[in-house]
């Protein structure tokens, strides 16, 4: 079809603007084709921002110094920031940011291999008594590389053993750990994708958190590496609803911009997860590829202001 109807056109132009830097609005707030007139401008007078707790990924935007980050995450809109220096916590704090998410480990040396897990216990219980001292819900943890000559089953044994021995812990402090599912198919570069990772398959990380047997054993849905490595996000996002803890975003392919050179749909995708009842943080964690990093960002906020 060569033209295209109003509403596209419309669509397009709203796009336009924000990539200029505009505040008009977000790919997630023009009208659906068909959509009714009235029921939509009905929605855009509340606004919907209140029922999405969004965050950052500070690392993705590490070329935009740390101070200007803050400030400019506090004035979008944001309510929480993760991947920063636990020096910056109060800065956060005095500009009403909170820590979403602790970090540990990381995803290289974990548990996988059994000459890491003292390491990763010490380093686990360390981030929880962060996390409660800056109340935060969860801290991040990870399968680490798989290693040859240990099997699969192997491998889930030590993870589960591993997370067994500091579960009791965080129960008694009220922390969440948070296991994330990295995808092993993207070898483009270091932090698109992890070729090797244990934890790739999400189906095996629920398994293993199922395994742990505690309240306190939670999912880190990522989206962006849900859908590289087994798709069909929001059906798997329902499935596994009652164990999720912490959301994270980014363009597919590339883990760029949420905006229309990627093939996610973010607002139905937002819109199936709150339905859900799921009140916890959606963490923009793309790798900006705009003049503009901090447009970019403001735009994926706006994208996900369902």
């Amino acid at each position: 079809m060569d033209q295209c109807p109003a509403a596209c056109s419309t669509r397009r132009q709203l796009l336009k603007s924000v990539v200029a830097g505009g505040v008009a609005a977000a790919a997630a707030n023009v009208p659906a084709q068909g959509q009714d007139e009235a029921a939509f401008a009905r929605k855009t007078a509340t606004n919907g921002r209140s029922r999405v707790k969004q965050s950052v990924m500070a690392w993705c935007f590490s070329g935009v110094p740390t101070d200007e980050l803050i400030a400019a995450c506090a004035k979008m809109g944001l309510t929480g920031m993760e991947g920063i220096s636990p020096e910056y916590y109060p800065q956060m704090k005095s500009q009403g940011l909170a820590v979403s998410l602790v970090s540990s480990h990381g995803f290289q040396r974990g548990p996988v291999n059994p000459a890491n897990r003292e390491f990763c216990v010490s380093k686990l219980r360390e981030c929880i008594d962060l996390a409660v001292e800056w109340h935060c819900e969860n801290v991040i943890t990870f399968t680490g590389m798989r290693e040859q000559g240990i099997s699969d089953e192997q491998s889930q044994r030590n993870c589960v053993d591993c997370w067994r021995e500091v579960i009791p812990y965080a129960e008694e402090k009220g922390v969440n750990l948070a296991l994330e599912h990295l995808n092993s198919r993207d070898d483009s570069h270091p932090m698109k994708g992890h070729p090797g990772y244990f934890g790739d398959s999400i189906d095996r990380c629920v398994e293993m958190i199922r395994r742990v047997d505690s309240s306190r054993m939670k999912l880190l849905f990522d989206i962006y590496h849900v859908q590289i490595m087994q798709g069909d996000v929001i059906r798997r996002f329902r499935e596994y609803q009652d164990l999720i803890s912490h959301v994270h975003t980014a363009g597919v392919p590339g883990r760029g911009e949420l905006d229309e050179n990627q093939e996610l749909n973010y607002p139905a995708i937002i819109r199936a997860i709150l339905e859900t009842g799921y009140a916890g943080y959606i963490t923009q964690e793309f790798i900006p590829t705009w003049e503009d990093p901090l447009a970019s960002l403001k735009y994926g906020v706006e994208v996900c202001d369902v």
